[in-house]
C-alpha cells in the first residue's frame, strides 16, 4: 500500500470543521449550566441538580470529543512528516491511528447526542401529557 503526502492532509477541513462543532457545544452547554447553577442557588429544585448532571456528563464527553479529535490531527500531521522524510511504512501506521482517532471521536460525539436527545425527551414528555 502506498500513501501520499496529501491523503492524511484530507483529514485537516474535516476535523477543523469536527472540532468548531465540539467547541460550540461546549460552549452551549457551559452556558446552560451557569444558568442553571444561577437558578439552583435561588430554587433549590433538585431536577436542577438532575439537569446539572446529565449536563456535566455532556461535558465530559465533549472533552474527549475534542481530545480524540486533537489527536487525530496531530497524528494525521506526523504521518504528513513521515511520508515526507521517506517512512512510508510509519506514516501508514500514524494515519491509520488517526483515522481511528476520528472514529472513536465521531462515536462519542453520537453518544452526547443521544443523551442529548434523551434529556429533552424528557423535557418534551411534560408537554405531549398536556396536549392528550
Amino acid at each position: 500500500m502506498t500513501l501520499s503526502i496529501e491523503t492524511p492532509a484530507l483529514l485537516f477541513s474535516a476535523t477543523s470543521l469536527i472540532l468548531l462543532a465540539y467547541t460550540n457545544r461546549f460552549l452551549t452547554i457551559a452556558q446552560i449550566i451557569r444558568n442553571l447553577k444561577k437558578n439552583y442557588d435561588d430554587n433549590h429544585n433538585k431536577n436542577i441538580l438532575l439537569e446539572i448532571k446529565n449536563l456535566n456528563l455532556r461535558l465530559t464527553l465533549i472533552r474527549y470529543m475534542q481530545l480524540f479529535g486533537v489527536m487525530c490531527l496531530f497524528l494525521s500531521v506526523f504521518a504528513m512528516l513521515l511520508l515526507y522524510v521517506s517512512q512510508e511504512n510509519l506514516g501508514i501506521y500514524f494515519f491509520g491511528a488517526s483515522l481511528l482517532c476520528l472514529l472513536i471521536s465521531l462515536g462519542i460525539s453520537f453518544w452526547e447526542i443521544s443523551i442529548s436527545v434523551n434529556a429533552l425527551r424528557v423535557h418534551l414528555k411534560d408537554l405531549s401529557e398536556d396536549i392528550e
